[in-house]
């Protein structure tokens, strides 16, 4: 699968792992790197010091290739950037945010940058800002997404017409197939968020991995419009959430209700009724919790046999 992703980041796959907030930590990202593909460390949910503490962790576990995922809305930006700096990660993904702030200070210091992207709209302004990568990221992602709810099948190709630099679709991609279909859209990678989270290495609880293998079909909903947008499981603290948007609840009204540490309480201490169960469509394909060895192993066997078959099945 060698190609422009393969040989930016220096990585064997072309598969990123999702820089998930409290499913990636430094055992789920040097599993994915150990593996052939890229891990990111979820900066997201992690105090600068944390973040340091998983940067040295990974050091210490692989020789690999990894990189650091942060939300530029984010606090202490200046903090966390600095870390990444003062500990050499050679990868940065950005997102939530503008990219034309921090990418020529990054750059500055040698650091590939990717941007995460909802439309070929934004994915112009970071070409334009100096990314190395653009990731586009369909509606069918889990937890942070676009406010435009375009698909992953119309957000490829559009976003590949418009730039020039390397791409890496998102969003509803879990299996070997769904690798194959993005890249014949124009995708050179793929970024596997929900998958990876539901793994052995994954740092989230056992019982949100647990809900999300009960799950099915049409068991998550994009809500918070009005905040920024995400898409979660149905329990009950969704319930109130939509409850609270059809009687058109304020933002500051959805800012009380969300509260703080929401994410923490369902991904990570596995409060599965109160907590925020980001994640993503393809909830419903996810029917195991498989090491990322695994995980690898199902992808590219999937893609070949998809690839074989789609030969064999040529119309032209």
């Amino acid at each position: 699968m060698k190609n422009r992703i393969c040989s930016l980041f220096n990585i064997q796959y072309p598969i990123i792992q999702g820089g998930m907030v409290w499913c990636s930590g430094w055992e789920l990202v040097t599993a994915v790197s150990n593996a052939g593909g890229l891990g990111l460390i979820g900066a997201g949910s992690m105090h600068p010091d944390n973040l340091r503490h998983h940067i040295q962790r990974v050091k210490q576990h692989t020789n690999k290739p990894f990189g650091v995922n942060v939300p530029l809305l984010y606090p202490e930006m200046d903090k966390v950037m600095q870390i990444i700096v003062d500990e050499k990660v050679p990868i940065v993904f950005t997102s939530a945010g503008s990219p034309s702030k921090w990418t020529p200070f990054l750059k500055e210091h040698g650091i590939t940058v990717a941007h995460v992207v909802s439309s070929a709209k934004f994915a112009l302004k970071a070409q334009a800002a100096g990314v190395d990568a653009i990731i586009a990221e369909g509606f069918e992602a889990g937890g942070h997404n676009g406010r435009e709810e375009t698909t992953t099948l119309v957000l490829t190709p559009s976003v590949k017409r418009a730039i020039t630099i390397p791409l890496i679709a998102a969003g509803g991609i879990a299996t070997g197939d769904a690798i194959l279909a993005v890249m014949a859209l124009g995708a050179e990678g793929v970024q596997i968020g929900s998958r990876f989270a539901v793994s052995k290495e994954s740092s989230a609880h056992v019982a949100f991995k647990q809900r999300v293998v009960d799950s099915g079909e049409g068991d998550t909903m994009l809500c918070l419009k009005k905040l920024a947008p995400a898409r979660l499981l149905n329990n009950a603290f969704y319930q109130m959430v939509a409850a609270a948007e059809n009687n058109g609840a304020s933002t500051q009204e959805l800012t009380l209700l969300l509260g703080k540490g929401r994410a923490k309480k369902g991904i990570f201490e596995g409060d599965i009724n109160e907590g925020e169960l980001e994640i993503g469509q393809v909830n419903a394909l996810i029917n195991d919790i498989p090491t990322v060895a695994d995980i690898f192993h199902n992808l590219i066997t999937e893609y070949a046999e998809a690839r074989n078959r789609l030969q064999s099945n040529s119309l032209f």
